[in-house]
């Protein structure tokens, strides 16, 4: 979604993640380079602290399993929310990790005495 704008539909995304998640050994991927990087070569990560207001979010969190980036993989299942947070920051694009950082110390879901 751009906003509050569906781009397009879902696809399936939904079905395959809850098969992935719920098969004894299944597993779901959702794999995504870590930034984009704009027309003047600045990055935009695609990691972000929260989503925009009104986003359109198609795979709820309490099923998401693997999210992978070129800088790691992180498995979400069964991870409370500032392991989670400190998860995905880890494998989110060195350059953004602190602005990261920052704003999940701003919501108060991680602090730095989490990371080991």
């Amino acid at each position: 979604s751009s906003g509050t704008r569906m781009i397009s539909g879902t696809g399936g995304q939904l079905d395959f993640v809850l098969a992935g998640y719920k098969s004894r050994g299944g597993k779901s991927f959702i794999c995504l380079p870590s930034v984009n990087i704009n027309k003047d070569g600045s990055l935009k990560t695609r990691i972000v602290p929260t989503i925009t207001p009104g986003g359109i979010v198609t795979d709820p969190r309490s099923v998401a399993h693997y999210i992978v980036t070129e800088w790691g993989k992180f498995s979400l299942k069964g991870m409370s929310v500032w392991q989670r947070a400190e998860g995905l920051i880890n494998i989110a694009h060195p350059e953004v990790r602190d602005d990261l950082i920052k704003a999940a110390q701003e919501q108060g879901i991680w602090r730095r005495t989490n990371r080991q």
